[in-house]
């Protein structure tokens, strides 16, 4: 009978003596790393910081501008309209459709959501994906890649931890495999052709405003405050509140449901999220549609998929169930509209 440790020392011989008898299906079945081979390099670094500060730069200009000329109706209109257009695109699109698979979509849909999302200048759909199955992989443990608790728990660990978590990690050198944490989305040909079309929708979202503008006011003046709030702040104020549910909704906040992390929900950002900030039933269930689950709970993002799913453009939705969620709810308040409960009698 052949022995464990006979196989070791087989084993151990073979590497010794160069051998490579190894079975090419043991090579096949070796898992696959989480971060790439290949680092990222000083001008993908200085990239990040472009389109991290200058959109920064105009969010901080845009009080003192707004007060004295800067804010008129069209270029509040046009931000507005791209804020929610990028900004479901990042919820409803490369969040609970492209990374977590909350529902199906039929193929015009699932174009449109990955194309909206890349709007919001957060990186290509494969990228971003890639990093946030990452993160729940390794929630708020070794290997998550933005989690605030990663210095330690006391207050100047956790301010650290906290600048890491909202914009700190986007310079780490290491970037998560795509191969290893989205092949499905790499053999999609339609989605791995708009991810690779990134620069184009960064063009599209930065000059689009200005030309919208310009044309609707026929003025250069128009022009220039719809690229400044439109693009430039626009920008900036949505990185800044997605960011956030990676900061704030690891941090503070509170847990409803019972969860082996530290994702809280934070209602005050619940708005401005599409729903994002119900972060601690997100992380309790990471496949289900509506994140904002209790009563009053305000989920944008959810209504407007409750609504696409009237409308035929997406099926398969995964509403929160209530015989799974009231096991791990840790509180009084019930479960909302859009839940599914077991049928009496």
């Amino acid at each position: 009978m052949t022995t464990a440790t006979d196989t070791a020392n087989t084993l151990a011989a073979q590497q010794a003596s160069g051998s490579s008898a190894q079975p090419a299906a043991a090579a096949r079945k070796a898992p696959l790393p989480d971060i790439t081979d290949q680092p990222a390099g000083r001008a993908e670094k200085a990239l990040v910081a472009l389109f991290v500060a200058v959109p920064l730069m105009a969010l901080v200009a845009a009080i003192p501008l707004a007060w004295g000329w800067g804010l008129d109706w069209r270029g509040a209109v046009i931000a507005v309209a791209f804020y929610y257009v990028s900004g479901l695109g990042i919820s409803m699109g490369f969040h609970r459709y492209f990374t977590h698979s909350s529902f199906k979509a039929k193929t015009g849909f699932r174009i449109a959501l990955a194309i909206a999302g890349s709007l919001a200048i957060e990186g290509p759909v494969l990228t971003w994906v890639a990093d946030h199955r990452r993160h729940h992989k390794y929630s708020d443990r070794e290997g998550d890649p933005h989690s605030p608790w990663r210095f330690g728990n006391d207050w100047g660990a956790l301010t650290k931890g906290l600048i890491w978590a909202h914009v700190g990690w986007m310079f780490d050198g290491n970037k998560t495999s795509k191969q290893k944490f989205c092949p499905d989305l790499l053999a999609d040909k339609k989605v791995s052709r708009i991810s690779q079309l990134f620069p184009l929708w960064v063009a599209i979202s930065l000059l689009g405003p200005a030309l919208i503008g310009g044309l609707w006011s026929w003025s250069w003046q128009g022009a220039l405050t719809a690229f400044f709030w439109a693009s430039l702040v626009r920008i900036a104020f949505l990185h800044h509140i997605t960011w956030s549910i990676n900061s704030i909704c690891h941090t503070f906040g509170k847990e409803d449901f019972e969860v082996r992390d530290k994702s809280r929900n934070v209602n005050w950002l619940a708005i401005l999220s599409f729903g994002e900030s119900w972060h601690n039933l997100h992380h309790a269930d990471p496949t289900c549609a509506r994140h904002g689950a209790l009563k009053g709970q305000i989920d944008i993002a959810a209504r407007l998929i409750w609504l696409a799913e009237k409308l035929g453009w997406v099926y398969d939705v995964r509403w929160p169930d209530a015989s799974r969620l009231d096991a791990k709810k840790s509180t009084a308040r019930q479960l909302g509209s859009m839940t599914r409960r077991a049928a009496v009698g």
